[in-house]
C-alpha cells in the first residue's frame, strides 16, 4: 500500500501547484543525498510539496527530476522521454489503439519497484493519461472529456 501512496503522490506532484523552495530551505540531509547520488547535476532548482523534496536538474544531457522524502530517502525519479524511448510494445501499442490521439506528455517513473511508464494522450474531445508497469501493455490511469 505503501510504495502504492508514493507513486500517486509523486504522480500527483506533476499536476499540482507546488511551492519552489530555495536550498536553504531544503534539509541538510536531504541535499547531502542528492550530492552523493548527483554530483554532476547542473542547472538544479528545489521544489517542496508536502510530502516530498523534489529536484529538478540536468544530467548527462536530459533534464531530471528526484523525489526524496524527509530522511533523505530517494523515492522516485522522473524523466520526460520521447516516444521512440518507450519500450516496442508501447509504441506499437500507441499506434494502434490511439491513432486518433496525439501525445501531450511522455514520461517514465522508476523508483525501488521499477520502471512506469504515463502517456497524456488528446484529442478534441478527451484527455486520457495512460500508465504502464511492464513493457508491453497500457492500463487507463485517468480519463476524462474536454468541454
Amino acid at each position: 500500500m505503501k510504495p502504492l501512496f508514493v507513486l500517486l503522490t509523486v504522480i500527483s506532484s506533476f499536476f499540482v501547484q507546488n511551492s519552489f523552495a530555495a536550498k536553504d530551505d531544503v534539509a541538510p540531509i536531504v541535499l547531502q543525498s542528492f550530492q552523493q547520488a548527483f554530483n554532476n547535476a547542473k542547472e538544479v532548482s528545489w521544489t517542496a510539496t508536502s510530502n516530498f523534496y523534489k529536484a529538478d536538474f540536468a544530467l548527462n544531457g536530459q533534464y531530471v527530476s528526484a523525489f526524496y522524502d524527509g530522511l533523505g530517502e530517494l523515492v522516485a525519479m522522473t524523466r520526460n522521454i520521447t516516444s521512440f524511448q518507450l519500450p516496442i510494445y508501447l509504441q506499437a501499442n500507441l499506434k494502434k489503439d490511439y491513432t486518433a490521439y496525439w501525445i501531450t506528455d511522455l514520461f517514465e517513473v522508476t523508483n525501488e519497484e521499477g520502471t512506469t511508464y504515463y502517456a497524456t494522450l488528446e484529442n478534441a474531445d478527451t484527455k486520457v493519461v495512460l500508465q504502464s508497469a511492464s513493457a508491453n501493455k497500457w492500463s487507463t490511469f485517468q480519463k476524462s472529456s474536454k468541454q
